[in-house]
């Protein structure tokens, strides 16, 4: 048997071992919720500027005041800003598709038309976060993109669910409209193997 001196000994550290698992756990959740909070708080202060930059943009031509012509986009330069009215959804639209882009709004995919031009639009979005609120989208609901030369109406006339390599839902259109693109199902834990696709057709300026 082992000597009452041992097990005590094992007994004290058990006990420390114990209690500094506890505290390591305690620390990293405080620093893992610290992280999202300051995630979160950036993306919505990044929304807020976005906004206000576009606005002024819109102002600014109202007023036929001489806009700079633009240069080509670049990753992350806000083009325009999307809003779902049925759904409350509003979140302004950055050029590209890298990560630290769709952590901040959603991106415009490379290759499709500019929103507001003419062709097929293709936008991408995070669906736990800024496209969430698409798992709610209905056929007919009306899709809004707002740019600094104007307002352009879109209404949803299809649902689909694609696999990733699926990439001809993004073809360029003769008519206008836009495709929306996030993944697919909404509350899939880890790398979601769909992608859900909201197609809309231009109803108006």
């Amino acid at each position: 048997m082992m000597p009452a001196l041992e097990q005590g000994v094992f007994a004290v550290r058990g006990r420390f071992f114990l209690r500094w698992m506890q505290r390591f756990f305690f620390v990293t959740g405080i620093l893992a919720v610290s992280y999202v909070a300051l995630t979160l708080l950036h993306a919505k202060l990044y929304q807020e500027a976005a906004n206000n930059a576009l606005d002024a943009q819109i102002h600014a031509q109202e007023q036929n005041q001489m806009i700079p012509p633009q240069a080509a986009a670049k990753e992350g330069d806000v083009l325009g800003r999307i809003e779902i009215p049925r759904l409350g959804m509003t979140v302004a639209i950055l050029e590209g598709t890298a990560p630290q882009t769709l952590k901040l709004g959603v991106g415009h995919i490379e290759g499709t038309a500019l929103p507001g031009a003419s062709g097929n639009v293709g936008i991408a979005g995070h669906r736990d976060t800024y496209f969430r609120a698409l798992q709610d989208i209905r056929d007919k609901d009306e899709i809004q993109i707002q740019t600094a030369t104007g307002l352009s109406r879109y209404e949803v006339d299809s649902l689909q669910i694609v696999a990733p390599s699926d990439v001809g839902v993004l073809a360029p259109t003769a008519e206008s409209s836009i495709t929306l693109v996030t993944c697919y199902p909404f509350h899939f834990i880890g790398s979601a193997p769909e992608r859900f696709i909201v197609r809309a057709r231009r109803i108006g300026m």
